[in-house]
């Protein structure tokens, strides 16, 4: 081996620790990265670990070869430059590649999109580096392996090297580095963990006039990037926001007007919480999820306990303390981030007791009985299954008292027979003994109320004609108008099944269809042309 520094297996180790280490940070940056467009779920993490193994077992077949026919450190380390490389490139050009994808695929594609455009841009993306550093395992072993007798010893070496840095590569991104500073950064952090360890290398190589050359450029390119891609703004068109960031969990992106302050979680075009700075009413589903309070009672009773599991910024707990005098509002946040944005910036009310905490597993910690329970949990695609099944709402109806009312918010209203609110609808059907259902006006919301108390809608009515607000009166006798019992099915969820996911997109994708099949037109008749001109 000409090189001194391959003469200590140490270095080897390092680099096997590094490579690991940074396979894991990108899969996790790669979340991150496509979460604001392709949402969270468990369909967008199975493409990418999908495409992560397809490129690890591409890289391990291909350095094996390239090793035994020239068994070259100077190869390898050059590998790791353009992995660093590419790498660092990823926060500068990533998030147009993903948006330049949907847009070409979004005119060719009628169904299944999320699935195919997170594939594509991942296998864009991610597939090339990752193919890379796959090759670093074989090669290692090729420069490292001696004779047959310590050759199991030294391969064991080298995996647990790489283990123990894919776990701290697990750990790094999600608890620290993306929370404190971002995807975008936690990229060239890695990147540049990945640069200097072949900077080192080719430094120190005497004579390696080739290597030598590489590394002035390539920390030239490496800087280029950091200049460019350390802005982790996911929403690169807009440039009035009033708050971006990341937080454990979720991208988050807060903006505002003259009106209203709003919030918006992994997907960009999306709103997830709403502020009204003039305090009326908000016209959009959390209105609509006030009919319970009334089903409850509130004007006959002292006190209303109310329980929101799936707190965000707190609009509809605001939205029911404006509204009525005698209600004690605890919520339940899994994102602590979010609370305190909605302390800064959504003016939720200091009364109101937020918990840091999965909503299921608190309704498992706690004895309390509520007189309402809002779940408002569901986020486009990314409904967790765990929250959706008969085991749920079970433990939902055991907290209620004997008259309480579950409301629940369903965000993707489809006509398609089978939907996700259909399977929705029949798991609370299976536990509670009256159900109904309102359509929220211009949205793709549905608001849904459960209970065992036959009379929750006679409730309602004595309930609605003791308020006094003009505007909330008129909103509830719309909302009356329309609420329809409902009849259940048979399409049950249970904590064994519960196909969320698949139910979700089958409605993004009606959604996404309905929403271009105009610019579809368009496009088939005028071609790129007449789309241009259009806008």
């Amino acid at each position: 081996m000409k090189n001194s520094i391959l003469k200590n297996r140490l270095y080897l180790y390092l680099t096997e620790f590094f490579a690991g280490m940074s396979v894991m940070a990108v899969e996790l940056g790669a979340s991150r990265l496509l979460a604001p467009y392709f949402s969270s779920s468990q369909i967008v993490w199975t493409i990418i670990i999908g495409t992560i193994m397809i490129a690890m077992a591409l890289g391990n077949l291909y350095g094996g070869k390239a090793a035994d026919k020239d068994p070259n450190p100077d190869k390898l380390y050059g590998r790791i430059i353009i992995a660093a490389l590419w790498i660092a490139a990823i926060p500068v050009v990533g998030k147009y590649i993903i948006i330049g994808i949907s847009a070409l695929l979004i005119f060719t594609v009628n169904s299944n999109f999320l699935i195919i455009a997170g594939f594509v841009a991942c296998m864009v993306i991610f597939v090339f580096p990752l193919f890379l550093l796959g090759t670093v395992t074989p090669s290692l072993v090729k420069f490292s392996v001696d004779s047959l007798d310590d050759s199991g010893s030294v391969v064991g070496k080298l995996n647990a090297s790489n283990t123990i840095g894919s776990i701290i590569g697990t750990f790094v991104p999600t608890f620290i580095s993306i929370p404190a500073v971002g995807t975008s950064i936690t990229f060239l952090i890695f990147a540049g963990i990945l640069l200097l360890l072949a900077v080192i290398y080719f430094v120190s190589t005497r004579g390696n006039f080739t290597g030598a050359r590489r590394v002035p450029i390539s920390i030239v390119i490496f800087l280029i990037c950091c200049l460019l891609g350390h802005n982790n703004s996911f929403a690169f068109w807009q440039s009035n926001l009033t708050y971006e960031g990341e937080s454990i969990y979720n991208y988050l992106q807060v903006y505002e007007n003259d009106r209203e302050v709003v919030l918006s979680t992994n997907v960009l075009f999306g709103v997830q919480s709403v502020y009204l700075k003039d305090k009326g009413l908000t016209g959009m589903y959390y209105d609509y999820a006030m009919a319970a309070p009334y089903m409850a009672g509130v004007k006959e009773k002292d006190r209303l306990d109310i329980l929101i599991l799936g707190n965000g910024t707190g609009t509809y707990a605001t939205q029911c303390e404006r509204y009525f005098n005698n209600t004690s509002i605890k919520g339940v946040e899994i994102d602590e981030k979010i609370t305190k944005l909605a302390r800064k910036y959504f003016e939720l009310p200091e009364d109101v007791e937020v918990t840091t905490y999965d909503g299921r597993a608190y309704l498992n910690v706690i004895s309390e009985k509520y007189d309402v329970i809002m779940v408002d949990a569901y986020q486009d695609i990314t409904i967790p299954f765990q929250m959706s099944t008969v085991e749920f709402f079970t433990m939902v109806k055991e907290h209620l008292k004997d008259e309480g009312v579950m409301v629940v918010n369903m965000n993707m209203h489809s006509g398609a027979e089978g939907n996700i609110n259909e399977y929705l609808a029949d798991t609370i059907s299976e536990v509670f003994d009256q159900v109904c259902t309102v359509d929220v006006s211009g949205s793709t919301n549905r608001e849904l109320f459960a209970s065992d108390n036959a009379d929750m809608l006679q409730t309602y009515r004595l309930n609605v004609a003791l308020e006094q607000d003009g505007d909330l009166t008129a909103m509830m006798g719309r909302i009356g108008d329309h609420l329809e019992t409902y009849e259940a099915g048979g399409h049950i969820m249970t904590d064994d099944k519960a196909p969320v996911e698949l139910l979700g997109m089958r409605v993004i994708d009606e959604l996404i269809q309905n929403e271009v099949s105009y610019y579809k037109t368009i496009y088939q008749e005028k071609g790129i042309r007449g789309l241009i001109d259009l806008l």
